[in-house]
């Protein structure tokens, strides 16, 4: 069972950045995928990036491309999202989750690709 925990959320304005954070506790002994996920009011969650164990693969949603990174520090078990030139279209709850495998395969772009999540982090990019 592997725990996940967000931070880093907030209000901004448009053109402004912020970065999200994201700790793993629990069975973090075990390599795994992890991606972003966000959700907005009366929307779908979505895919918003992914991550391999070793770093080496990152994958992102086209509307993010650019602009978002995603990374991560395994000896600290934290995964990050830094986000720039925020747009009111990125106002949503924003998720961590985990896979349980540590390649993200060609699987990765659905909820039920994850196997764990955390309580989300609320992004608001005021217009």
């Amino acid at each position: 069972q592997v725990h996940l925990a967000e931070s880093g959320g907030g209000l901004v304005q448009i053109g402004d950045s912020l970065t999200l954070s994201c700790v793993a506790s629990g069975a973090t002994d075990s390599a795994y995928a992890v991606g972003w996920f966000r959700q907005a009011p009366e929307k779908e969650r979505e895919f918003v990036a992914a991550i391999n164990y070793n770093g080496l693969r990152r994958e992102y949603v086209a509307s993010v491309e650019g602009r978002f990174t995603i990374s991560r520090q395994n000896h600290k078990n934290m995964i990050f999202l830094q986000m720039d030139d925020l747009n009111p279209e990125d106002t949503a709850i924003y998720y961590c989750a985990a896979r349980t495998q540590a390649a993200l395969g060609s699987s990765y772009l659905r909820t039920s690709d994850y196997a764990y999540w955390g309580q989300g982090t609320q992004v608001t990019v005021s217009s």
